[in-house]
């Protein structure tokens, strides 16, 4: 029941402080004042499901009313004094997802109903976050589920993992989720997974420690260069690949299925999945990568190429090929809506080459609102022909945007903070920069005064990344005098 109520408050973002610190302590603190004996149930439950701020002074908070004598539940004495029973994993022939089980049973009870199970999914096509957890008591049923399922069947594999495994993959995971919830407004979790991470997080507390995570199925030694370069000579000179009919354009599709398997599914270009597969050319490749005409026919053929190459390698089940060949070609249509060339938005393939150089389609939209003149002539200064990837091209570049402010005093000091605000911008480092540019600009403030915001946090804050991410993230409106 507390975390569920813990849940209530995770991921939750508030405009005047972190939700743990406001919510979680502020319940502390109010649970601390109640002095009842509900408040000392309360505050014990805390001390061990709260963060290490929330429970330091839950505990705290709990003593000092015991010391008063306020009455607490008999089974205060054995919260959290649990021992593992065992841990097992079930894992998908694609390699899509693990679900990890750990089961557990109180210290000195003899009891088998007193067992239950952890059960927390982890998700690989979703850079490994935890997206669901949930808590059985039914844990003999459970496994023989689990051990039904898999017998006989070749998309299916489960097995007994060590504890000190489940222990490392599963807080990677869970700090994975975490950091997924920093760089977006919503997280794609279940709402039991709010629920019980309080619970799951301090029941891995009671697993041993002391093993690196276990890599996800299907994983290799990291590709260097030179690898993923071999990887796709073999490919092109492949039997799967020998009914491709422009070998350029399927060379560099193939190396764009190759940097996102190795960049973003953990090293494993070789492993291919009907969601894999939709993800990359339905989400990944229309918002991040730049693709000439010839690659956006070709880019769907290719990879249904590279599906059959790469289950050969992996030894995929046939029935499993089969469904990500059927994936594949049921998402070729939407590809065609899905991706937008952005030349159709009457962009100039020159102008997009000099803001895109390393094809990052995502980057186009910031770096457009970093330098927007970029096209015409200013005096006898050509823009056409400068590069705003080029630093001393850029500060030019941003001199022009600020032509009409050359009797500022600080000048000099004025536009090497927009040519800061401008490479940060460039590289969309931090990420909530241009989030928080984005908010203002749609609450219909000018752009000058968006950037002069930003500039006057980014100054106030310093090199810290954490204070300069939450102070972003604060960004509601700007105040009726701007900072200049």
């Amino acid at each position: 029941m507390v975390s569920d109520m813990i849940g209530a408050w995770w991921g939750r973002r508030l405009r005047r402080g972190d939700a743990e610190q406001v919510l979680g302590e502020g319940l502390v603190d109010y649970a601390a004042k109640a002095g009842s004996p509900a408040a000392l149930t309360l505050l014990i439950a805390l001390a061990y499901l709260g963060t290490a701020r929330q429970a330091a002074k839950a505990e705290g908070a709990a003593l000092a009313l015991m010391e008063r004598d306020v009455a607490r539940p008999r089974w205060a004495d054995r919260l959290g004094v649990v021992k593992t029973t065992g841990c097992f994993v079930s894992r998908d022939a694609y390699g899509d997802q693990d679900t990890v089980v750990c089961t557990f049973g109180y210290r000195g009870a003899g009891n088998v109903e007193e067992r239950h199970a952890l059960v927390v999914i982890v998700d690989y096509n979703m850079r490994g976050i935890a997206r669901d957890a949930w808590v059985s008591s039914h844990v003999d049923k459970l496994l023989e589920q689990a051990r039904a399922e898999a017998e006989g069947n070749p998309m299916l594999r489960f097995g007994e993992i060590e504890p000190q495994q489940a222990r490392a993959l599963l807080e990677s995971a869970m700090k994975a989720t975490a950091e997924y919830g920093q760089r977006r407004t919503t997280v794609p979790v279940s709402d039991s997974y709010s629920a019980y991470h309080a619970f799951a997080r301090s029941r891995l507390k009671a697993l041993p420690p002391g093993r690196k995570r276990p890599a996800p199925l299907h994983s290799e030694a990291p590709y260097s260069r030179d690898r993923r370069a071999m990887l796709a000579a073999e490919f092109l000179s492949s039997d799967a690949a020998e009914h491709l009919s422009d070998p350029s354009a399927a060379s560099r599709c193939a190396d764009h299925i190759i940097d996102y398997g190795c960049d973003q599914d953990f090293g494993r270009p070789l492993r291919v999945s009907p969601t894999k597969c939709e993800t990359f050319l339905l989400d990944w490749l229309p918002r991040k990568v730049m693709l000439s005409t010839s690659e956006q026919e070709a880019v769907p053929h290719v990879l249904g190429a590279w599906a059959r190459f790469a289950a050969g390698r992996t030894g995929l089940p046939e029935e499993g090929l089969r469904a990500t060949l059927d994936a594949i070609w049921e998402a070729t249509g939407k590809f065609a809506e899905s991706y937008r060339d952005p030349t159709t938005f009457g962009l100039d393939r020159d102008l997009l080459d000099r803001l895109l150089p390393d094809g990052d389609l995502s980057a186009l939209a910031r770096r457009v609102f970093a330098f927007p003149f970029l096209q015409g002539t200013h005096g006898e200064i050509k823009l056409g022909l400068l590069n705003p990837a080029d630093d001393t091209d850029r500060r030019i570049l941003l001199g022009i945007d600020h032509a009409g402010e050359l009797d500022r005093r600080d000048y000099d000091e004025h536009l090497a903070w927009h040519e800061e605000i401008a490479a940060r911008l460039w590289e969309g480092d931090p990420p909530q920069l241009w989030e928080a540019a984005q908010r203002l600009l749609d609450l219909g403030h000018d752009r000058h005064d968006v950037l002069h915001v930003l500039i006057e946090i980014a100054e106030r804050i310093g090199d810290d990344p954490e204070e300069l991410a939450i102070a972003l993230d604060d960004i509601a409106d700007i105040p009726d005098e701007p900072p200049v």
